[in-house]
């Protein structure tokens, strides 16, 4: 059932996803539908260029900026602790690369990790780093099985918020503690966290942190955010260096090398501008309809999901934990290809993902009891 709200998801429904004209659309832990706001900003950033080149840029720039401050109020982190990347993989490249390591050292992560989260690690052996991999069990990583991973030559633990496969959160705050108990490092890749729940960064000191835009923050592909605590700034090699990434202006007519004392050094060139003016449109939206607000609605959709599925004879795979669950929903059953069972629900009208084995499904604050009524029918007829 859905919760009482001062907010009509149906007239933001209407108003801002065409994408619920044609699909139950039910698969933002892949990729999502752009609001129109977001589609606004880019159509925007399209004419302007055909009409204007280069002469609107400072006004792009601008909003480049105040983007920033989105972000870093998205986190509660100082804005200078915020750089814009490719994707979550660039960001975690430029933390697991510039990383102050020495041989011998180990990385801990889990083994169900993406792989994004993975091969940046592991891409470490040359230079004398290993990684430890922490096997699920019962459907969830327990901090216990990281703590007995982690010994003197661990200097980093690497993590997701919410793991793709299987929707489990891991509690970041836990982790925080026994990290720095340790004076072991957090990196968290919160993709698959930021939007259904609240980092706060002050609050929860995680070291790292990197996300693309293009799932649950509703933007689109190509901008994302990396976060850097800001006593780790002048502790990591900056990669990618170039112009945008010193103090001094690029047209001086002797180039002066001096780093940015922000986040900002690791923006060594121009930014994916369109991408991001039209995330900067998306978490606008966010903030007017309150980030607690958007929370609260992920999380009930994302229940009246595992409702419907339960009702179609579908089991509910991962921990059952109530304070585990993320926005991912994972199911299956028994004697049911997923594969074949995601083909059919696109054929129907549903849009969701088959990983790892499974069916995932993965609502968002749009998704009204239509959508759900369509998913639950369809998952019925293939039993």
């Amino acid at each position: 059932m859905e919760r009482t709200s001062t907010i009509d998801w149906e007239v933001i429904r209407e108003e801002q996803f065409p994408v619920a004209h044609r699909w139950a659309y039910l698969d933002h832990a892949a990729v999502s539908p752009l609001p129109r706001r977001a589609g606004d900003a880019l159509r925007h950033w399209a004419e302007a260029q055909e009409r204007d080149g280069v002469v609107i840029w400072p006004e792009h720039g601008s909003r480049v900026e105040e983007i920033r401050g989105t972000v870093a109020a998205l986190l509660n982190a100082h804005r200078d602790e915020i750089a814009f990347v490719a994707s979550t993989t660039h960001g975690i490249g430029l933390i697991a690369e510039g990383f102050p390591w020495k041989p011998g050292d180990t990385v801990v992560t889990a083994a169900d990790e993406y792989p994004s989260n993975l091969f940046p690690w592991m891409n470490l052996e040359s230079r004398g780093v290993s990684v430890r991999l922490v096997p699920t069990r019962e459907g969830r990583i327990w901090p216990e099985d990281l703590v007995k991973a982690i010994d003197r030559t661990t200097r980093l633990l690497a993590i997701s918020h919410v793991e793709f496969a299987t929707g489990f959160r891991n509690d970041l705050d836990i982790l925080v503690e026994l990290c720095h108990e340790r004076e072991v490092a957090l990196f968290v890749d919160a993709i698959q966290g930021l939007g259904p729940h609240r980092i706060d960064v002050r609050r929860t000191p995680i070291d790292f942190l990197a996300a693309d835009g293009h799932k649950w923050l509703l933007g689109p592909e190509g901008a994302g955010l990396m976060y850097v605590r800001g006593d780790w700034i002048d502790r990591l090699r900056p990669i990618g260096v170039g112009w945008h990434s010193v103090v001094g202006s690029y047209n001086a007519p002797v180039p002066e090398f001096r780093l940015k004392p922000s986040a900002q050094r690791w923006e060594g060139g121009s930014c994916n501008m369109p991408g991001l003016l039209a995330l900067g449109a998306s978490l606008d939206l966010f903030f007017e309809w309150g980030l607690d607000a958007v929370v609260d609605r992920i999380a009930d959709r994302a229940e009246a999901v595992r409702e419907r599925a339960l009702a179609a004879g579908w089991s509910i795979h991962g921990s059952v934990r109530p304070e585990d669950r993320s926005g991912i929903v994972v199911i299956e059953k028994e004697g049911v290809d997923p594969v074949v069972a995601a083909l059919e629900l696109k054929r129907r009208g549903v849009a969701v993902a088959c990983r790892r084995g499974r069916l995932r499904i993965s609502p968002h604050v749009y998704n009204n009891n239509d959508d759900l009524a369509l998913l639950g029918s369809v998952l019925l007829s293939l039993a």
